[in-house]
């Protein structure tokens, strides 16, 4: 049996992207691949509503502009290939730290780094406690850009586990990544862009 569709996307376009039209069903991952200034974060923005754009976008039934903008982007969550911060500590940025104390050990990240500076946090940190901060809104989908550029190969590995277990949920991505094995491993389909637009992937 098919798992239902979620996520619908028709006709998407804004400047420099689309129309764009797919689907992602609960517990799918879609990959985005193509050249730098194909498009990618330009979806991935258009998506989570941070950027205005036509076209129909449906998440379990409901249309993004039937739900406030703030709700809609807790519930399909953009995490940017460079985080945003906007107080001095880690903790401050989490709205749930025990539910966040799991996800950091599946991270390698010490329970002590609510305390810590975000100043004195290197970019794989950043990368890594973004994603936290994220899950712990409880996301229906999550809009990953390039989110393991800056780690080593274990904590990549641990960031595709921990994305894994949010598809198992029957949660649903979209991931861009240059990396064509971490996108085979990822992702059930790819979504390849040039120049805004959609293009068949090379075999």
């Amino acid at each position: 049996m098919l798992a239902p569709v979620m996520f619908s996307v028709r006709n998407l376009a804004r400047p420099g992207l689309g129309p764009l039209s797919f689907e992602v069903a609960a517990g799918g991952c879609l990959g985005v691949a193509g050249p730098s200034g194909a498009g990618k974060s330009l979806l991935l923005r258009a998506l989570a509503d941070l950027d205005a754009s036509s076209g129909e976008v449906v998440l379990d039934g409901t249309r993004r502009e039937d739900l406030p903008a703030p709700l809609w982007r807790r519930r399909v969550c953009y995490l940017a290939a460079e985080s945003g911060w906007w107080a001095d500590r880690v903790g401050a940025h989490v709205p749930d730290w025990p539910a966040a104390v799991p996800l950091l050990a599946a991270l390698g990240l010490p329970e002590a780094c609510r305390d810590w500076p975000v100043a004195r946090l290197s970019s794989g940190e950043r990368q890594r406690l973004a994603l936290v901060r994220a899950l712990v809104r409880g996301p229906r989908v999550l809009l990953l850009d390039e989110p393991t550029a800056a780690l080593d190969p274990e904590s990549t590995a641990a960031v595709e586990r921990l994305v894994a277990a949010h598809l198992a949920g029957a949660g649903a991505a979209l991931w861009i990544s240059h990396d064509a094995a971490q996108l085979a491993r990822v992702a059930g389909d790819l979504l390849r862009l040039e120049a805004g637009r959609a293009v068949e992937a090379a075999a």
